[in-house]
């Protein structure tokens, strides 16, 4: 009974400071009802104990490929500004002149702050490629995007992690 408990806490708490990260629910409670339960609490996948990790992984990975509900049009991180409907991007109140697929690119990584993107994922994500080209696209425009971004004297907000990708950091 207390995991029941757990569960609507968790889920109310969550709710209420409007939060839009996804939640998969691991518990020892698996009848039907109880996995009801924890979707109706506000989990968004449940997966009862014994599970093998692949299985969790892979529930984690469809998680955080679904699209977020009722997107924001306007995103504001650090001194980065970014109006989606007007296609503008601002740092520090500089407009930057990005093109549509860098704006996009840039819309990407804003909405991952501190989390490693892999050139997979931005070839899936942005660039809708369901397969890895023998090609350096991804590093082109990444550092097209960086010049634009990162004027001179400017902390760098978007790092290249060596061997696995890129980070977009508001913390320097």
């Amino acid at each position: 009974m207390q995991d029941r408990l757990d569960h609507a806490r968790l889920a109310q708490a969550r709710h209420a400071r409007e939060r839009r990260t996804p939640a998969l629910v691991l518990s020892a409670l698996g009848s039907l009802d109880d996995r009801v339960r924890g979707l109706r609490a506000g989990g968004d996948d449940y997966l009862p104990k014994p599970f093998a990790l692949v299985e969790l992984a892979a529930r984690l990975e469809a998680l955080l490929r679904r699209p977020e509900e009722g997107r924001a049009t306007r995103l504001i991180v650090g001194p980065l500004d970014l109006d989606l409907l007007d296609g503008t991007a601002t740092r520090a109140g500089r407009l930057l002149g990005l093109l549509p697929r860098e704006l996009k690119l840039l819309d990407y990584l804003a909405r991952r702050p501190g989390r490693i993107v892999t050139r997979s994922m931005l070839l899936q994500d942005v660039w809708g490629y369901t397969f890895e080209p023998n090609s350096n696209v991804v590093d082109v425009h990444m550092g097209r995007l960086r010049r634009k971004v990162d004027g001179e004297g400017e902390p760098a907000l978007i790092r290249n992690v060596r061997g696995q990708g890129y980070v977009f950091d508001v913390s320097g």
